[in-house]
């Protein structure tokens, strides 16, 4: 048995205690040195890629920022919608989710486009199809011509997150693209953020319609903004165009990372994009104006979620240590977020639904781990392989929940809490078989591993 070995005691004199203290106070100052420090390094690259920032990085925030606010605001005109047209719980959730499944349509193509025609003019054209939904869902009376405008919007928005993504590859320098990933997702969580009180205010002012026409010519300005600052990317005539897309769907890598990422972030968008709402509603008993502050607080939590998660993977990265490790350690969290959700304990629910929110921005760590998989020149079609597995799990949750909480009764007007328990349970039940998938692969391998160190050292 080894022995325990004591280093011999320090007496304890005066001029130790100076010492000691001149450490404890020169560190504060070391601190703030390095803060410092990391500030000058983000003007410094502020200022050197202000051009840039301002021509490339800012107009597909903007782009992104829209997309999040289509995707999230129907938790606030769920209310109207409902009572003005008489929609049951199922109704909703098709309408919802369907602009899932329009988006998630869309993301293969797009992907091959991005990486042929650059994203400029991908993203412009795109634009001006939701606007053109929005004005249609804005004109519309009836539930099939509301699902077209919802499905248009959906198909609009579709290249947000990978045209952005595709930018910041082709005119940031590689070392910074982690960071402003997250920058992105955090800026374009502005959107979830405007989803909620601003858009809830708006909506007393000027109706829904109003509302959806509003957003319709903010969607156009901005694909005008994109179609004109934005600097053209060389076209790509590269035309393994079908041998990229089997390099990508037949890695086993990525089958190992696309189960854990699309049902976790998948959730967590479909969570706050509508049932968190009704959660809060039906559940938890909320009024419209606590329901409204839980979806504010949520939306500032994916906002700030994103920016965290970006620079926790740039420094992790920094000490060898890569974003996959952190991707199992949030998903963690969000099963457990989740499960105290369904066995009612007693925690706060805005810390609950925030941290729900906040997972909906761990795009940031798998899009980082995509971009380690696969080479740049992959990149738009990497990127939107994984959006689309995420979007649609984002589609499927969306219109289970809300087909199971539909096989109750309402009562008074309600569905039951075991309804929302059972369908949050259900989908809980896939998310940790997906990261069970993902962790066990790796702990086989590292155990091989440490198995054959023995001999190969011999």
């Amino acid at each position: 048995m080894a022995a325990f070995q004591v280093e011999p005691a320090v007496p304890f004199t005066e001029s130790t205690t100076n010492r000691n203290r001149g450490e404890a106070a020169v560190a504060p100052r070391r601190c703030a040195r390095s803060w410092l420090t990391a500030v000058r390094r983000v003007t410094k690259d502020v200022v050197e890629n202000r051009s840039l920032i301002l021509r490339v990085f800012l107009p597909f925030a903007a782009g992104y920022c829209l997309a999040y606010l289509f995707r999230t605001i129907n938790a606030v005109i769920a209310a109207p919608l409902t009572t003005e047209l008489r929609f049951g719980a199922g109704d909703l959730g098709l309408l919802t989710s369907v602009y899932f499944l329009a988006f998630a349509a869309a993301q293969i193509p797009i992907g091959i486009l991005l990486d042929r025609y650059g994203p400029r003019r991908i993203q412009s054209a795109l634009l001006v199809v939701a606007a053109v939904g929005s004005v249609l869902f804005a004109a519309s009376d009836n539930f099939l011509m509301l699902l077209v405008g919802r499905a248009l919007i959906g198909f609009g928005v579709a290249a947000a997150l990978t045209a952005g993504l595709k930018a910041l590859v082709l005119w940031f320098p590689g070392d910074r693209v982690p960071l402003l990933n997250g920058l992105m997702v955090m800026l374009g969580a502005l959107g979830a953020v405007t989803a909620t009180l601003p858009a809830d205010l708006l909506l007393v002012w000027i109706g829904w319609r109003e509302l959806f026409g509003l957003f319709a010519l903010l969607t156009a300005a901005c694909a005008a903004i994109i179609f004109c600052v934005v600097p053209e990317a060389a076209p790509n005539a590269n035309g393994a165009v079908s041998a990229g897309m089997r390099k990508i769907y037949t890695d086993p890598r990525f089958w190992r990372l696309a189960p854990l990422s699309s049902a976790c972030i998948g959730t967590a968008w479909a969570l706050q994009g509508l049932w968190a709402a009704q959660w809060l509603t039906e559940v938890d008993g909320l009024d419209r104006v606590e329901v409204v502050q839980h979806l504010f607080a949520m939306a500032v939590a994916l906002s700030l979620g994103a920016l965290l998660l970006g620079v926790a993977a740039d420094r992790l990265r920094r000490r060898g240590v890569g974003p996959e490790l952190l991707l199992v350690f949030v998903t963690a969290v969000f099963i457990a977020t989740q499960l105290t959700l369904i066995l009612r304990l007693p925690l706060p629910s805005y810390f609950l639904w925030a941290v729900v929110a906040a997972v909906g921005a761990a795009t940031v760590l798998s899009y980082a781990i995509v971009a380690e998989y696969f080479p740049k020149e992959l990149a738009g079609r990497a990127n939107g392989a994984l959006n689309l597995c995420h979007i649609a799990a984002a589609f499927v949750v969306q219109y289970a929940t809300g087909v199971i909480v539909q096989q109750w009764t309402p009562e008074a007007g309600h569905y039951p809490e075991i309804a929302y328990r059972a369908a949050f349970a259900l989908n809980l039940v896939l998310q940790v078989a997906a990261w069970v998938w993902f962790v066990f692969p790796r702990v086989r391998t590292d155990s091989r591993q440490r198995l054959t160190l023995p001999s190969s050292s011999g």
